[in-house]
């Protein structure tokens, strides 16, 4: 099983040197970093674009990108190594590749008459035509398009007249071929350039979805025109506002004829266009920074929004560029309808724009787009990371929200290395290919200080010295080594005899050597890297653990007490430059790479034991030591650093709750970024601490309900100090039927209200008709905001909010956020309900009383459990289990906030939380300690395991299964025996044989299982399970407990020949069992598997089961068949409904099953990482078949493979391999 655990990835931007770089179908987008590939796709649950996969093969720039136009599954690439791959987005690999490609593919595209038929030209050409299958198999020319006298742009082929094709060129003029016509080289260029040698590229061509020859041509300094390809001549040529604007790309709107938009390239400034007027409908500023490319989706089924984050602008950074939604106009006469635009910017960024809210969906702003070489911790914060890149900029990001907050100026060449200024000095140190070294202002966004003593030689290396912090030194590629002031006085200079690439750098090496300064002598060499090492890290907390990051693209995590690697890790796509970790939270690690990314990674499974003493309450000695007993041969991981030492000291300053914040400053010093602070605040107010104790940071996370109002409150009232500014609305205001209005007019005069408001309404001037509906009746009024609020939630429009408030209808507006993905913003209405912040208006009756039709308190914290529940699923769902805690913390939910500790495998965290809760956890809190017990077996720390156990109330069974499968000489199981207050090995035989006799099989199976012949307990064990289950009434109470305890007898014992029999029905029955087990859990993904194990075991083995293999051939059917009609929406296409047959055995299944004790735990698993994709580790399901996105989980002949979360949910049913072998799984 790994031991190091990716926890986040900080994804590349787009990059903004080549044109095609962008790309969608269907439900996916795509665009190109420069090494890789980044699929988004659609998650219809929660209704918004989430990373799927990065694509990674090519070794230098990806220079374009093409979706296949009749399968939404296969997309083609270009990149600057000659080579072009053809891709399957389904599965995640290599369709077809063709290499060495004559030129560099610099544009792409699908052949749009042929499936199979891909185009790529270099920049004068000639134009290749790729057939990957049939009888034309292989590379052919263009016979006409070649030779041209100016650099090709981008091309592409007609979408309906075969063979059509148009190309854009940098002197600014289009060439034209088409099969039956004369083609036409270097025509239409823009008026303003006929006669001259000046160039204006074209940034963008569309054909127009309406026509067969028109199209629209963008030229970067001329501006649009829309252009008729066979009269060779122009339609139209559109204004800008001002001469200075600049048009980088274009795209029609496919759901509004005739409407297409463009993207400034100096500004990010979104214009909207109708063919038939030559100037912008509207104009939107999206960001300070320009265009780069544009694409246009067609939004998803009506009711299937395309929604935020629960987050507000979950993936807009809290200092973005983004420049605020601009404030909507009414233009009736040319309304954008529901679409959305994959921007993608010049600074990298990449967002999607909803063009019929006015809003942003997500916007990932200031991702690099070159080789990250360096990334530090800030020193006083866990939470900030620099990292410094090839692209001349540093980044400064939120490790916990995955986002950018600060970015340098930029334009500084290379950056190589990074480092913090020690303390509170908000500022950074970087250093240059070309420009030498600086100081960077981070708060000021500014450079202060350069430094210039290396010349325009390259500075690999830069470190502030956190001793003095007058220091830095710096290290060159001219052999010097530079130690200055800040203010640039030189104190020492050492020359060396090559380049000097730093302490922490290897040159030129693929091994590692471990060094004794004491003895100047190499004391180890590590070896498994098959490129040079250009990463080395130290853990600051145990002293034998090393990290390399290599050019092989892989991290090897190393005890350099043997020598032995202890895990690779294979996620990066590239060489691997960069790695570092934050003293405060030592055991996660932050690597960079090539490949353009970040990756946050968790290593606390490589001390596993060490957490489970803290847990046990273990005395310092065995959690805490020095560097002499960690470096022991064979010695248990203690802690010898800093941090862990500030803790033994405030714990042992305390005089009371020692225990609860001794588990509360570890988890937090243990634990990867993602909520345990969050979790431990919620903790602490559910426990009574007072208010004012709250740290400044709390507002930020999720808030416990008692909270949430007066915190947002006062939010909003910091708000109204702000000045917001605000961009360009647009052009011309609907017009009015003065007819009609003129007859409101009268009717108002005569005092006909109602029919004045109603005619109000049918111009669309809803705001007269309500202003004035209060002189027909409150009942009136209100009836009329319903009608308007109804009218605004099919419009998706933000203005339905004041309605609904207006009215007090919580449960409407509860409906349309979390109908779009805005879970906290419905929280915080259904808060805001319960706390009597919303009423609704009381209608006067004739008599004189009054009455309101509201809601009452009952149904308003109905909704706020339910809005807590669906916005913990989308944490959960996205692999954040400690988030999802969070949410059923802050509504007091204490057992679901456990049970999705446990979901997540978050073990250790759940165990924390339950100590310190007490009584409200305790059920989950044994079960979590139950697993976790299991997970010390694993590791052969047994007297933990007990320790953890003698925890939970009536363990004896428990202990008894600890025992039965302790594998020890008959000494030590009888030491344990003792330990655990059970009888010796002997008296076991003894009271196996009394407990036969009186007929009491429980009993005889437990006490065989503990005495010096546990296979006895087989035979007794399955007898008793198949006769339960020969009766038509068994149920899963009845026989479970005797397969599970069974389960427990010691392997060697189990795979003994004269067992063949018994194992092989033992692994049948838990298989069965774990089966319905599964269904009972509600773990879909295993259901399948398990029976198909099940059955295949039944073939395979001669056995006598009352199991038969069409038996479970029907149940599966059955099971499959009324769970897909039961969960079945009224937008999925019809199936086949259950027969009577299969109702009746999915029902006689059910009864069988009965209720899960523990409820909460229903539902599938989903660890930290569970949908991070990995560029190159790839691995196949042996249990689906397919592709393992998050963690994998191998099984024991070292190749099989399946994924983390589905071996949790297999070891919980079941206890034995999907092999079959009889080893015990265990992936806890």
């Amino acid at each position: 099983m790994p031991q190091v655990k990716q926890v986040g990835l900080l994804a590349a931007g787009c990059q903004p040197w080549n044109k095609d770089v962008c790309a969608a179908s269907g439900d996916r987008f795509a665009y190109c970093a420069t090494l890789a590939i980044y699929i988004y796709q659609l998650d219809h649950q929660y209704n918004e674009f989430k990373l799927h996969a990065i694509m990674s093969e090519h070794k230098k720039t990806i220079t374009a990108i093409s979706w296949c136009p009749h399968n939404p599954d296969i997309f083609v690439s270009g990149s600057a190594d000659h080579l072009v791959i053809i891709w399957n987005v389904a599965e995640q690999n290599i369709v077809a590749k063709l290499d060495n490609t004559k030129g560099i593919p610099t544009s792409v595209s699908w052949c749009w008459n042929a499936g199979d038929t891909v185009a790529f030209v270099s920049r004068r050409g000639p134009l290749n035509i790729w057939t990957i299958s049939g009888p034309d198999l292989g590379v052919t020319v263009h016979k006409e398009a070649q030779g041209f006298l100016s650099d090709i742009c981008l091309f592409r082929w007609h979408p309906q007249k075969r063979g059509k094709v148009i190309f854009g060129h940098t002197d600014g003029s289009l060439s034209i071929f088409q099969p039956g016509s004369k083609n036409q080289k270097h025509v239409l260029r823009p008026e303003s350039l006929e006669g001259t040698d000046e160039e204006d590229p074209v940034t963008d061509l569309e054909w127009d979805p309406l026509s067969t020859d028109y199209l629209l041509v963008a030229n970067l300094h001329n501006g649009i025109r829309l252009v008729d390809s066979e009269s060779l001549s122009c339609i139209t040529t559109f204004n800008f506002p001002t001469a200075s604007v600049s048009v980088q790309c274009l795209a029609w709107v496919p759901t509004a004829p005739g409407m297409f938009i463009t993207g400034d390239s100096q500004v990010g400034v979104l214009r909207v266009w109708n063919v038939s007027r030559s100037t912008p409908l509207e104009n939107f500023k999206l960001k300070k920074t320009g265009f780069h490319v544009l694409h246009v989706l067609n939004s998803p089924p009506k009711k299937k929004f395309l929604a935020q984050s629960p987050t507000k602008n979950h993936y807009t950074s809290s200092t973005s560029e983004a420049v605020p939604p601009p404030s909507l106009t009414q233009n009736q006469a040319f309304s954008l309808p529901p679409g959305h635009a994959v921007c993608c910017f010049m600074d990298g960024g990449v967002g999607l724009y909803d063009m019929g809210a006015k809003k942003w969906d997500f916007l990932r702003d200031l991702g690099h787009v070159e080789t990250i070489f360096d990334c530090k911790f800030k020193p006083n914060n866990p939470n900030l990371l620099a990292t410094a890149s090839f692209d001349g900029t540093i980044k400064v990001w939120d490790v916990n929200t995955l986002t950018a907050v600060y970015t340098s100026p930029g334009n500084e060449g290379v950056i190589y290395s990074v480092s913090w200024a020690p303390g509170d000095l908000n500022c950074i140190a970087g250093a240059t290919s070309r420009n030498g070294a600086f100081i960077w202002d981070v708060e000021k966004g500014k450079m202060i200080t350069r430094f210039n003593e290396h010349g325009k030689n390259g500075i690999f290396c830069i470190a502030w010295s956190h001793k003095d912090s007058r220091r830095i030194a710096t290290c060159s590629a001219d052999g010097f080594c530079i130690i200055r002031t800040i203010d640039g006085k030189v104190l020492h200079k050492y020359k060396h005899p090559a380049a000097v690439f730093g302490c922490d750098w290897s040159q030129n090496n693929n091994t590692v050597r471990i060094w004794d300064y004491t003895q100047d002598a190499c004391i180890n060499t590590l070896t498994g890297h098959t490129a040079p090492v250009r990463g080395l890290m130290w853990n600051p907390e145990i002293p034998y653990l090393l990290i390399s990051g290599s050019w092989d693209s892989t991290i090897r995590v190393w005890d350099t007490r043997e020598g032995t690697c202890l895990d690779t890790v294979y996620d990066h796509g590239a060489d691997v430059y960069g790695l570092t970790c934050h003293p405060h939270r030592p055991f996660t690690m932050a690597s960079c790479s090539r490949d353009s990314t970040v990756r946050l990674w968790s290593l606390i499974s490589l001390i596993t034991p060490l957490q489970i003493n803290i847990l046990a309450d273990r005395s310092w000695e065995e959690i805490i030591g020095n560097t002499d007993r960690a470096m022991e041969s064979g010695a248990p991981p203690l802690l010898c650093g800093k941090v862990s030492r500030e803790i033994k000291q405030e714990v042992e300053k305390l005089t009371s709750n020692q225990r609860k914040s001794k588990l509360r400053w570890f988890s937090e010093c243990l634990s990867p970024p993602g909520g345990s602070k969050n979790l431990w605040d919620l903790i602490a107010v559910i426990k009574g601490q007072d208010d004012s104790l709250l740290p400044q940071d709390y507002s930020k996370g999720i808030m416990h309900m008692k909270h949430l109002v007066r915190f947002k409150t006062s939010k909003a009232q910091e708000l109204t100090t702000v000045k917001m500014s605000k961009f360009g609305g647009g052009i011309g205001a609907p017009s009015k039927e003065e007819r009609l209005k003129e007859a409101a007019e009268i009717h108002l005069r005569l005092g006909n209200i109602q029919r004045y408001c109603e005619l109000m309404v049918e111009l669309g001037e809803w705001d007269k008709a309500l202003s004035v509906a209060p002189g027909v009746s409150m009942k009136y009024w209100k009836k009329l905001m319903q009608r308007r609020a109804e009218q605004l939630i099919l419009e998706v429009d933000d203005e339905v909010i004041p309605y609904c408030i207006a009215t007090g209808d919580v449960k409407k507006l509860v409906n349309f956020f979390t109908s779009r993905g805005q879970l906290k913003e419905a929280l915080l209405i259904a808060q805001a309900a319960c706390e009597g912040n919303i009423q609704t208006p009381e209608i006067s009756i004739h008599n004189g009383s009054s009455y309101s039709d509201g809601n009452n308190m009952d149904d308003y914290n109905e909704i706020l459990q339910r809005v807590s529940k669906e916005l913990a699923e989308w944490y959960f769902q996205d692999g954040q289990a400690v988030l999802a805690a969070c949410c059923y913390l802050a509504v007091d939910n204490i057992e679901l906030a456990m049970a999705y500790l446990i979901r997540g495998n978050e073990l250790e965290l759940a165990v924390s939380m339950g100590t310190v809760l007490r009584e409200k956890a305790a059920p989950a809190t044994h079960y979590a300690l139950e697993l976790l017990a299991r997970k010390c077996m694993t590791i052969a720390t047994w007297d933990l395991a007990m320790d953890l156990l003698l925890r939970i109330p009536n363990n004896e069974l428990h202990l008894v299964k600890l025992c039965a499968f302790y594998p020890g000489c008959t000494e030590e199981i009888n030491n344990l025996h003792e330990k655990c207050n059970l009888p010796s090995i002997e008296e076991c035989t003894g009271l196996a044989e009394a407990a036969l006799a009186d007929g009491n099989i429980f009993e005889t199976i437990k006490y065989y299982l503990l005495s010096k012949e546990p296979e006895k307990a087989l035979p007794i064990g399955i007898r008793f399970v198949k006769e339960q289950m020969s009766h038509s009434d068994w149920t899963l109470d009845t026989v479970y407990p005797a397969l599970d305890l069974l389960s427990y007898v010691r392997t060697e014992r189990l795979i003994l020949h004269k067992c063949n029999e018994v194992r092989n029905e033992l692994l049948i029955l838990c298989g069965y069992i774990g089966a319905l087990l599964a269904i009972r859990r509600q773990y879909q993904s295993i259901v399948p598997a398990l029976y198909e194990y099940t059955s295949q075991l039944l073939k395979r083995r001669d056995v006598s089961v009352p199991l038969k293999i069409e038996q479970l051939s029907e149940e599966l059917d059955a099971w499959r068949v009324c769970l897909h009609s039961s969960n079945k929406s009224t937008e999925e296409p019809p199936h086949t409904p259950p027969s009577d047959s299969q109702r009746m055995i999915y029902a006689n299944l059910l009864k069988k099953m009965k209720e899960e004790p523990l409820k909460g735990i229903i539902g599938p698993d989903s660890v930290t990482g569970s949908n991070l994709p990995s560029h190159s580790d790839v691995h196949l399901s042996c249990l689906t078949g397919l592709k393992i996105q998050g963690p994998v989980f191998f099984l024991e002949d070292g190749k099989s493979a399946i994924s983390l979360n589905d071996a949790l949910m297999w070891a919980k049913v079941n206890p034995f391999s999907p092999l079959g072998t009889g080893i015990r799984l265990n992936p806890f």
